[in-house]
């Protein structure tokens, strides 16, 4: 298999399992919410259902367009794109792919000293 993909699919798997674990969570503090005084804003105790809900939906979009990302960089794989910068046409470079595995431009071009 093509290291590149071999990758990218494990990056998948790990995102995955993190959107797992997080709708999980925002499921839990729901349900307690459920069970709680509906005035959360002046509990002593520290942050607010809400403000927990907010974090737990924040994270998981994050973790969304990263799997976005992802499939992205896979449907570039599948069309010999991968590793090689939207913008300019060079490669993206190895370091970068290492770091970003669904990069989509070189640093350079990320950076802005392209154009």
């Amino acid at each position: 298999m093509d290291p590149a993909r071999s990758r990218l699919e494990d990056e998948r798997r790990l995102a995955l399992a993190r959107l797992a674990s997080l709708s999980g969570d925002y499921e839990s503090v729901v349900a307690a919410s459920l069970d709680t005084n509906a005035d959360d804003e002046h509990d002593p105790e520290g942050h607010t259902i809400a403000f927990e809900r907010s974090q737990i939906g924040a994270l998981v979009q994050q973790v969304r367009r990263h799997l976005a990302e992802i499939d992205a960089a896979l449907a570039r794989v599948e069309s010999a794109t991968y590793g090689t910068c939207e913008r300019c046409g060079r490669p993206v470079g190895a370091a970068r792919l290492e770091a970003l595995p669904a990069a989509r431009t070189c640093i350079a071009c990320a950076s802005g000293q392209r154009r």
